[in-house]
């Protein structure tokens, strides 16, 4: 018999946890919703959403609106030019940035002024995150972003990275690879202020995520294909446990994948619905 334990930490974050609760109290006495870029990188969840009259769109899409109607700002943020070019449309704006997020962008502009043009601003992050984005758009793009030391080590031998340097991080990246790049920073003797913006929330997570990984014989990880989050947590399961294994939904479960007597772990993304890690638990239940 396949024994099935849902990590209990996996699921949304805070900041997702309070965007979706706006949108759904705004959506329980109007028809319709427009969110700016998708409000979670789960499409099982944008599913449930749009049921409800939640619609995606891209910037491209703003102008395209009446003036009047309503545009979620969902949690990882936007830059300024988003909010000016909103109001210049006419359109009213529902700001669910994560307060995490918008803590880091205020520290990124304060630390911007403090170099008065010397420096560089370094943000760890995924090049073309909407998070990213909006934490670029902080200091009009005077910003280098890198997704690992490689990344950092060929800005440097180019020039692009001057000292002093203000070290910063997307809230989702891997705590480990954060380190490694200040270290490295540090050995070349480089003037750094490191700005350590990891979300403590998913810092906490991947260290507690790695024990639940290695107290199963197998690991089903359910995350959305977009997200970014999802796909740094599902390497560090596999990582420590060779028997892990990504599904968006419940239809990506192959029954190959356990033994008789097996303990499954079911966890995922920040991104992830926890309804939605039920669901697959209860399937992998019946396979038993």
């Amino acid at each position: 018999m396949i024994k099935v334990e849902i990590d209990p930490r996996s699921g949304f974050c805070g900041g997702v946890i309070r965007a979706i609760g706006k949108a759904e109290q705004y959506l329980e006495n109007q028809p319709r919703l427009y969110s700016l870029g998708e409000m979670v990188h789960n499409e099982a969840e944008l599913e449930r959403l749009g049921a409800k009259g939640l619609i995606s769109l891209q910037h491209e899409d703003m102008a395209r609106l009446p003036a009047g109607e309503a545009l979620l700002i969902r949690a990882h943020g936007e830059p300024p030019a988003t909010y000016a070019k909103a109001s210049g449309l006419g359109l009213n704006i529902i700001d669910c940035t994560c307060p995490v997020v918008l803590r880091l962008q205020e520290s990124i502009l304060e630390a911007h002024r403090r170099l008065e043009g010397s420096g560089t601003i370094v943000i760890f992050g995924k090049i073309g995150h909407a998070e990213v984005l909006g934490l670029v758009g902080q200091v009009g793009g005077d910003a280098v972003v890198v997704e690992n030391a490689a990344q950092l080590k060929e800005h440097l031998r180019k020039g692009d990275i001057k000292a002093p340097v203000e070290l910063f991080s997307q809230t989702t990246m891997n705590p480990a690879e954060y380190e490694e790049i200040c270290n490295y920073l540090i050995s070349k003797g480089i003037a750094l202020n490191a700005h350590n913006t990891i979300c403590r929330q998913v810092a906490d997570r991947h260290r507690l995520l790695a024990d639940f990984a290695k107290g199963h014989d197998v690991i089903v990880f359910v995350s959305g294909s977009l997200s970014s989050n999802g796909r740094v947590l599902f390497e560090l399961c596999r990582s420590v446990n060779s028997r892990t294994y990504m599904a968006g939904t419940v239809a990506d479960i192959d029954a190959s994948w356990f033994r008789p007597g097996d303990s499954v772990g079911v966890c995922g993304a920040t991104s992830t619905p926890k309804w939605l890690l039920e669901e697959v638990a209860r399937h992998i239940s019946t396979l038993s």
